[in-house]
């Protein structure tokens, strides 16, 4: 964090220190309600363009309760750069339905049954049923973003996709793998999780006419606040429960996933200690979990975890200095905050899922 008495304090800095201090998600995302029902609403009317027996399907994945976080990124950013229009409301749809689609496919992989507070798809449907729908969202997507009059945002979509379904599969050639690095740990994140955030922020300065300095800043933002983002998200896999979280946790390791307190746990362990570890994931049982909860304890690799997040959020706020002093960047820089109470909470007491 940003220190109030530092001597240069820039002006994202300066509007961060006027935020609340436990900024809420309501008090962000309130300015935008109206835009978040209609997407929701435009949510809702796509089951329509499925299959009358496919349908079910689509009004299960369509119409759960999550948060909307990268529709309230193209929100906001519409905000800061003027007013959000139809088009914002197309995109934040289109994005919405590829991260609903890449939850589908993640909950088959790592055999979640809950996600949101209730049943997977997979859970409810099987594999198969849940693969094929996957791929039916990704396409519906493709199509919405196919009907923008300029073929720049259908290119944008499908390119981010394409980064997205990769870096995925980088993750699963790298499961069990004790080689795996940092350095390709946060480019799995990138690809996998932060472009979407990207899109929404880039995606949404194209729809607003901002320049490409404006534009590339966005992108930066949204890759850092959402690489952030899912470092949060590894984090409560491993140290939050499944009440607040509302998903089932503990899937990473049982899959052989090495997230960064992982990492830092085996940079740091003795011998002994990193053959246990490794051990462990190797052997991965129901009970392993109570035995590398010590070990993470003992190498205090949650804070070590919070201290990279928090660099991130520093990151993404110096992106947003391109961008005029507005409510829309006030709730983008909110985002960061919210952010950084809840990892800073999940150390003491279990913190909601973003």
């Amino acid at each position: 964090m940003l220190a109030a008495d530092s001597k240069e304090i820039s002006a994202p800095a300066r509007e961060l220190l006027r935020l609340d201090p436990a900024c809420s998600w309501k008090q962000i995302i309130e300015p935008i309600e109206p835009f978040l029902e209609a997407v929701n609403q435009r949510l809702a009317e796509q089951v329509a363009a499925f299959d009358q027996e496919i349908s079910p399907y689509a009004d299960y994945a369509l119409n759960g309760q999550g948060k909307h976080l990268r529709p309230a990124l193209v929100a906001l950013v519409a905000k800061a750069l003027g007013q959000p229009n139809d088009s914002h409301v197309t995109a934040a749809v289109i994005i919405e339905m590829v991260h609903l689609a890449t939850l589908v496919h993640d909950d088959v992989m790592d055999e979640a049954e809950i996600r949101r507070g209730r049943l997977t798809l997979a859970a409810n449907w099987g594999n198969e049923i849940a693969v094929l729908f996957g791929d039916c969202l990704f396409a519906r997507a493709l199509s919405l973003a196919a009907g923008f009059p300029t073929p720049e945002v259908c290119r944008a979509v499908a390119t981010a996709t394409n980064t997205v379904c990769s870096g995925e599969i980088l993750q699963t050639q790298h499961r069990g793998d004790f080689e795996f690095t940092r350095e390709k740990y946060f480019k799995v994140l990138e690809m996998k999780t932060a472009e979407l955030f990207a899109l929404s922020s880039e995606l949404s300065g194209l729809l607003s006419g901002a320049g490409a300095e404006a534009r590339a800043a966005l992108r930066q933002f949204g890759i850092a606040f959402g690489t952030a983002y899912q470092v949060y998200d590894d984090c409560v896999d491993l140290f939050g429960t499944e009440a607040a979280a509302g998903k089932s946790l503990g899937t990473d390791l049982a899959k052989g996933k090495l997230t960064l307190s992982v990492l830092l746990l085996c940079e740091r362990a003795d011998a002994a200690d990193r053959a246990r570890i490794q051990a462990l994931v190797q052997n991965w049982q129901s009970g392993s979990m109570r035995p590398m909860a010590k070990l993470l304890a003992k190498y205090d690799t949650l804070r070590g975890s919070c201290e990279i997040l928090h660099q991130y959020l520093i990151q993404a706020r110096q992106a947003l200095a391109v961008l005029p002093m507005s409510n829309g960047r006030s709730g983008l820089l909110g985002l960061t905050e919210y952010l950084a109470h809840q990892t800073d909470a999940l150390g003491a007491v279990p913190a909601s899922s973003l």
